[in-house]
C-alpha cells in the first residue's frame, strides 16, 4: 500500500512536484545573497540612532524597512514620485538601489502561483501536499529497504537508478518534509484559515504637537536595530499623525511631539509560529538553512528522474499480481523475498492457483511484513530466494528483523518454501534462516521447510500438491518459467586449457552486443557491466539459466567467462562446444557485492581455478595502479595457468603488484591457502592499510582460505565476521 501511495502520487504529480522544487531551489539563492551584500548595522545600535542618521541623509524619509537578512531600506518620495535604497546603517547613506530583482520576483510568482494568483496558488499547494505525501511514503520505503529506522544508512545494493534514488532519499527528506509542511501552512495562511494575524493595538490621541527628537524617544532608543521590521515616520504637516513602529516583539505607536508610547501590541502565539514557518520556508533570516533546503530541492528532480526508471524497470521485472485481495479481507498471505524477479513469478503462479480455489490472497514483498495488516490471515506462505553467501534478497530486506521484535508469533499457520541453486554452498541459505527464525518463535506451521532447485517446476508442483492436501484444496501449480531476455552472443575467441589434468577449462570471449536504447539509459545490461557481475547463459532448450563471473567490464569492449566442463553439465557442455562465430543466448545481471570499491584501498586477491575469473577482470581495470596482490592455485603450470601472460604484462605495467601462485600437482603441491600463509607477514601489512579481501572460486578452496584468514587475523584482534560487517571480505564461491 506505501509503496503504491508512493508510486501513483509520484507520478502525476511529477512535472508539478518537479516545477515546485527547482523554482525553490533557485530562490534559496538570494537570501544568502542579500545577506553577504548588504551593510550590517552594529549589534549595540538602536533604531533611534539609525533614524537618526537615515533622516540627516534623507530629510523626507518616510519609511525604513529592515529585512531579515538585514539589509536597510529607506522609502521617500523624490519630486512626487517615490524613491528608495539601499543605506549603510553606519551613516544612514545611501549605498545601492532598492529595485527588486526582476528575477526574484518572477521566479517568486511561479513558485507561488504559477502566475495564476489563487487558482495557481491551490495548484502549488497541491505540488506541496503531494511532496509531503512523496517524503513521508518514501522514508518508510527507505527504511522498509535498509532493514528497519536504525539501518537508515546501512550500505546498498542493486541498479544504478535504485541505488541514486535511495542515495538521494537519505539525505534529502529531511529538507523536504520540512519544505512541503511549511509550505501548506503559508498557504493556509494567505486564504485566512489561520488566526495568525498581527494584532494592531488602539491609538490614543496624540498630544497634537511635533518636533520630538528620535534619539529622546523611549522606545525607539531601547530597540535594537536587530530586532527592527519597520518604521514608518508622521506627516509634520498633520500633527495627529504617529511613528508607528513594528519589531520581531510586536506593534507599536509613538507620539510625534513628545516621543512618548502611545499603545503597544505583542505577537501573538500564532503570528510568531506562522513568521517562525515563514523563515523555515524562505530561508530568510535563516540562509544557511534556506542553502540546505534549497540543495535538497535539487534533490528532487534526479529522484523523480530515477523513480521513473525503476517503475518502469518494475514493470518489465516484476508480474502483474492480478485479484490481490485487500490486506484486511485476505485469508491467504503470500510474502516474496526475490533479487532478480524469477521467485516473483512462482509467486504469480501460486496466487493465481489459490485465487481459482476460492481463495482470497494477497501477495506482497517479505519486506513489508506487518501482521497488524492482516486480521483475517490464515496462513503465510514465504517464497524466499537466497542473495550471495545467505544473504536476504532485495525484497526481504528487514523480514527477520521484523519476526525476532514479534512479542508472540501470528496464529495463522506458516509455509516456507526456498528457491536457489544446489551447486552453490549458501542453498536456500536465508530461506533456512527464516524458517530457523519462526522455530524459535513457535509460529506454527502449515508444512515442512522445503526447498526447489534452480527454478524446478517440477519441484514447484511437487510441493504445490503438499499444500493443497494441507488446505483441502485441489491445487495444481503448473508454473512455466519466463525466459530471460537475451541477446545472442557471438564467440571471437578461445583458448584451452586444462586437458593435461583431465579438467578442460576454457576463457570464451564473445563480441560485445549492441544494448538497447533502454540499457543505455539506465546503464543496465550489456550497457553497464563490470567485473565481478554475472552472465546468464541460457542453454538450449531450457528456461533455466546457468550463471558465470565475468572477467570483463563493458569499457573493455567484450565479454569474457571462464568455463570449465562439468560431467553432465548441460550448459558448460554447450559452451565448451562451441566455436568461434558460433553463438550462445545471454544476459547481464548485477552482483554489486563482488565489485572493487571506487577507493585506492589495496586488494587482496584470491582464487582457484575458473576463480581467476573475476580478478583477472579486476586487475585489468586498475589502470589508477592501486596496490594488488593476487594468490592463484592451479593444478599444473603447463596445463591450467590461466591469464598467464596477461598477467605478466600487468605487472609491468604497474596494474598487478605481487603474484603468488600455488600447484597442487607437482613434486611439492600445495594450495592457494598454503601460498597465503607463507606470506603472512605482507597480507597482515596490507589489511592494517585498509585492504579488502576478495575470493572466488570452489567452496572447498573457500573454507580453506577462510579458515587459514582466521588464523591470521587473530593476533591483529580482528576476524572475518568483523572483515565481512565492513564490506573488507567478501566471496563469490560455487
Amino acid at each position: 500500500m506505501i509503496r503504491a501511495l508512493h508510486r501513483w502520487v509520484g507520478l502525476p504529480a511529477l512535472v508539478l512536484v518537479t516545477l515546485l522544487a527547482v523554482s525553490g531551489a533557485a530562490l534559496s539563492i538570494f537570501p544568502a545573497a542579500e545577506r553577504i551584500s548588504a551593510p550590517q548595522a552594529e549589534q549595540a545600535m538602536s533604531v533611534a540612532d539609525l533614524a537618526a542618521r537615515i533622516k540627516a541623509a534623507f530629510p523626507g524619509v518616510e519609511q525604513i524597512r529592515r529585512s531579515p537578512s538585514g539589509r536597510i531600506t529607506a522609502y521617500w518620495f523624490d519630486g512626487g514620485k517615490p524613491a528608495s535604497a539601499v543605506v549603510d546603517p553606519a551613516t544612514g547613506a545611501a549605498t545601492a538601489p532598492a529595485d527588486p530583482n526582476p528575477l526574484q520576483r518572477w521566479l517568486t510568482n511561479l513558485h507561488r502561483s504559477l502566475f495564476l494568483d489563487d487558482a495557481g496558488r491551490i495548484a502549488m499547494a497541491a505540488g506541496a501536499a503531494a511532496m509531503l505525501a512523496l517524503a513521508v511514503s518514501g522514508s518508510m520505503l527507505v527504511a522498509r529497504r535498509a532493514g528497519g529506522w536504525r539501518r537508515w544508512f546501512a550500505p546498498l545494493r542493486g541498479p544504478l537508478a535504485g541505488r541514486v534514488h535511495v542515495e538521494l532519499a537519505r539525505v534529502a527528506v529531511p529538507g523536504l518534509l520540512l519544505s512541503a509542511a511549511t509550505a501548506l501552512w503559508m498557504t493556509a495562511s494567505t486564504f485566512g484559515l489561520l488566526p495568525d494575524k498581527a494584532a494592531v493595538p488602539e491609538l490614543p490621541a496624540a498630544s497634537g504637537t511635533i518636533g520630538a527628537r528620535l534619539t529622546s524617544m523611549p522606545l525607539l532608543v531601547a530597540t535594537p536595530v536587530s530586532s527592527l521590521r519597520e518604521l514608518s515616520f508622521p506627516s509634520l504637516e498633520d500633527a495627529t499623525d504617529v511613528f508607528t513602529l513594528k519589531t520581531n516583539a510586536g506593534a507599536g505607536y509613538l507620539d510625534q511631539g513628545t516621543g512618548a508610547t502611545l499603545g503597544w501590541s505583542g505577537l501573538s502565539g500564532w503570528a510568531r509560529v506562522s513568521e517562525t514557518i515563514y523563515m523555515l520556508h524562505t530561508g530568510q533570516g535563516a540562509a544557511l538553512l534556506g542553502l540546505l533546503l534549497g540543495l535538497s530541492a535539487l534533490a528532487v528532480p534526479v529522484m523523480g528522474a530515477t523513480g521513473l526508471l525503476i517503475w518502469l524497470a518494475n514493470l518489465k521485472g516484476r508480474p502483474t499480481i492480478r485479484d490481490n485481495a485487500a490486506p484486511g479481507r485476505a485469508e491467504t498471505v503470500i510474502l516474496v523475498g526475490s533479487e532478480g524477479g524469477s521467485t516473483w513469478g512462482f509467486a504469480g503462479t501460486l496466487h493465481a492457483a489459490l485465487t481459482r480455489a476460492g481463495q482470497r490472497v494477497h501477495t506482497m514483498p517479505m519486506s513489508a511484513f506487518d501482521p497488524g495488516r492482516f486480521s483475517g490471515a490464515r496462513r503465510y506462505l514465504v517464497l524466499a530466494a537466497t542473495y550471495g553467501n545467505g544473504d536476504p534478497p532485495a525484497s526481504a530486506k528487514g523480514f527477520l528483523d521484523r519476526v525476532a521484535a514479534l512479542s508472540t508469533a501470528p496464529e495463522a499457520r506458516l509455509a516456507v518454501l526456498g528457491f536457489g541453486d544446489r551447486s552453490f554452498p549458501a542453498f536456500c541459505a536465508y530461506a533456512k534462516a527464516v524458517a530457523d527464525a519462526a522455530q524459535d518463535k513457535d509460529w506454527p506451521l502449515l508444512l515442512p521447510f522445503e526447498t526447489v532447485d534452480r527454478q524446478s517446476p517440477q519441484e514447484f508442483t511437487r510441493w504445490g500438491h503438499a499444500l493443497g492436501a494441507a488446505l483441502g484444496v485441489e491445487l495444481e501449480l503448473d508454473h512455466q518459467p519466463v525466459r530471460p531476455e537475451t541477446k545472442a552472443l557471438v564467440l571471437v575467441s578461445r583458448r584451452d586449457h586444462g586437458h593435461e589434468v583431465q579438467a578442460p577449462t576454457a576463457i570464451l570471449r564473445f563480441a560485445l552486443p549492441r544494448p538497447s536504447a533502454w540499457q543505455r539509459l539506465t546503464r543496465r545490461g550489456f550497457a553497464g557491466f563490470e567485473a565481478g557481475d554475472l552472465l546468464g547463459i541460457v542453454p538450449e532448450g531450457s528456461p533455466v539459466p546457468r550463471f558465470y563471473s565475468l572477467a570483463s567490464g563493458n569499457r573493455d569492449g567484450f565479454v569474457e567467462i571462464v568455463v570449465r566442463r562439468h560431467p553432465g553439465g548441460i550448459c558448460s557442455g554447450e559452451l565448451m562446444a562451441l566455436e568461434p562465430g558460433g553463438t550462445v543466448a545471454g544476459f547481464i545481471r548485477r552482483n554489486p557485492t563482488f565489485h572493487v570499491a571506487r577507493d585506492s584501498a589495496p586488494l587482496i586477491l584470491i582464487g582457484a581455478g575458473t576463480g581467476i575469473g573475476p580478478l583477472a577482470g579486476f586487475i585489468r581495470a586498475n589502470t589508477a595502479r592501486r596496490p594488488i596482490h593476487l594468490f592463484f592455485g592451479m593444478r599444473l603450470p603447463g596445463s591450467d595457468f590461466l591469464y598467464r601472460e596477461e598477467l605478466e604484462a600487468w605487472a609491468a605495467a604497474g596494474r598487478l603488484s605481487s603474484l603468488s601462485t600455488a600447484v597442487s600437482r607437482g613434486a611439492r603441491p600445495r594450495y592457494v591457502q598454503d601460498a597465503l600463509a607463507a606470506e603472512q607477514l605482507e597480507v597482515v601489512r596490507a589489511i592494517r592499510k585498509g585492504a579488502r579481501v576478495m575470493v572466488c572460486g570452489g567452496r572447498q578452496m573457500a573454507a580453506g582460505v577462510a579458515e587459514t584468514m582466521a588464523r591470521m587475523l587473530e593476533p591483529l584482534g580482528l576476524s572475518l565476521a568483523v572483515l565481512k560487517a565492513q564490506g573488507r571480505y567478501v566471496e563469490d564461491v560455487y
